[in-house]
């Protein structure tokens, strides 16, 4: 099948380049001649495991191409998805002016039938104004199919997700647009969700949104583990054995970051707004979620008392584990309420460097971890890099000036940590 992804950034990227890895021949389009240059050249834009052999491989066989022309793709392939970005404005709405450009402009160059699909995260309501765009500036009276396919892939992993989802949902309006999805999935060989277009749209905002929550539950139990004496990771593997909760996103932390879960939260209460909806949960859950940040602070700051002066380290800046994406990270909140109190950062990241040098300033970019342990009064752990499980932490608290550690994802076990002379707190689990 010939399949136009419109918008080359993380999702329209990924989607594309399985879309060719599944057989069929792709073109992927994006306004930055930059980036479709670095494409071309094999570059990657992005960081994600595995993506730049995917795409060299299939621009190799000739499935995968890139462009800068809208209207290239709109004449060679009968499938069109829209994977431009839908960014937050000042009071949490999606900003949808990419989506109707785009919308404008495949409606311009149709001349015949093409199945127009939404694949950015949209406010539910949303295909009905595409719908009406392709109308509207559809000077030649072509045929076409509105259809929503959310994504739910995830940054580190997302070709697995993508080549092995959980499900894929597509919300239609046609037998014809149901035809052709369901064609195009079969090699994914998964169960496919087939709704009208409206509740497709809801399943994506519902879905981080409750994602999001259990993140934000998991952290409030932590603080009431803390006054307690109880240890969250404990009380979190006991719920998560009940087949109704489930273990995923049962672990506690300095909260949740990303472009999605954040932005998604906003665009949801708004849209509840928009209905006459007070989803007064979801504003609880943004809540916890900032206090967490500030709560990491804190413990370093009980431990170290005065944070003026101070040095401390701050290990993994991206917002999760294999990727390099700064977007809405914890550690930027957190670092930048360390030099408010005047503290020395030193900071590193196995991959994030170079995006997170345009996102932070004064602080220290080291070379490797042990570069910022070295005369640090206090450690940081933000993200959950399996290097950080990896280090050798006898010599770490021999480099620190004090060997304070501060375990904000709880990866290490805190007996052996105590054991190697460091003072330990992690979240959630109680100082004994």
């Amino acid at each position: 099948m010939k399949v136009g992804i419109i918008g080359s950034g993380y999702v329209g990227l990924v989607t594309g380049a399985c879309f060719a890895e599944m057989g069929n021949d792709v073109i992927c389009v994006d306004n930055d001649e930059a980036k479709i240059d670095m494409l071309k050249r094999g570059e990657m834009p992005i960081y994600e495991p595995g993506l730049g052999d995917l795409v060299a491989r299939n621009t190799a066989d000739g499935r995968l191409a890139f462009t800068t022309s809208i209207e290239e793709a709109v004449d060679a392939c009968m499938v069109l998805f829209i994977a431009v970005g839908t960014p937050s404005k000042d009071d949490g709405e999606a900003d949808l002016s990419a989506v109707e450009a785009v919308s404008r402009k495949i409606a311009e160059c149709m001349k015949e039938y093409r199945l127009v699909v939404e694949k950015s995260t949209v406010p539910v309501q949303t295909g009905a104004w595409i719908r009406r765009t392709l109308e509207r500036y559809n000077p030649d009276g072509a045929e076409f199919d509105v259809a929503s396919n959310p994504e739910f892939l995830r940054e580190g992993s997302a070709i697995g997700d993508f080549m092995h989802p959980d499900r894929v949902v597509i919300g239609v309006e046609s037998e014809q647009a149901r035809t052709i999805l369901l064609d195009l999935y079969a090699p994914l060989e998964c169960l496919i969700v087939v709704t009208d277009i409206e509740s497709a749209e809801m399943i994506k905002h519902a879905s981080n949104s409750f994602l999001a929550m259990k993140i934000s539950f998991v952290n409030a139990v932590a603080n009431i583990c803390e006054r307690a004496g109880a240890d969250v990771t404990q009380v979190a593997a006991g719920m998560g054995y009940d087949h109704r909760i489930g273990k995923e996103f049962l672990r506690a932390g300095v909260g949740f970051g990303g472009i999605c879960f954040p932005k998604d939260l906003q665009a949801f209460r708004k849209i509840a707004e928009s209905f006459g909806y007070d989803f007064g949960l979801l504003k609880e859950v943004e809540k916890i979620n900032e206090e967490m940040k500030r709560l990491a602070v804190e413990k370093v700051r009980e431990a170290l008392w005065v944070l003026k002066g101070k040095t401390v380290g701050v290990l993994w800046l991206s917002f999760k584990p294999n990727t390099d994406d700064m977007r809405r990270a914890p550690a930027v909140d957190i670092i930048n309420y360390l030099l408010e109190e005047e503290a020395t950062v030193r900071v590193y990241d196995p991959v994030a460097m170079d995006r997170a040098k345009t996102i932070l300033s004064d602080v220290t970019f080291c070379k490797d971890p042990y570069e910022v342990c070295a005369g640090s009064d206090a450690l940081l752990i933000v993200t959950e890099w399996e290097e950080f499980a990896n280090l050798d932490y006898a010599h770490v608290a021999k480099l620190m000036l004090t060997p304070i550690l501060i375990d904000g994802r709880n990866m290490l076990d805190p007996d052996n940590m105590r054991e190697l002379g460091f003072v330990y707190r992690g979240i959630g689990r109680a100082t004994r």
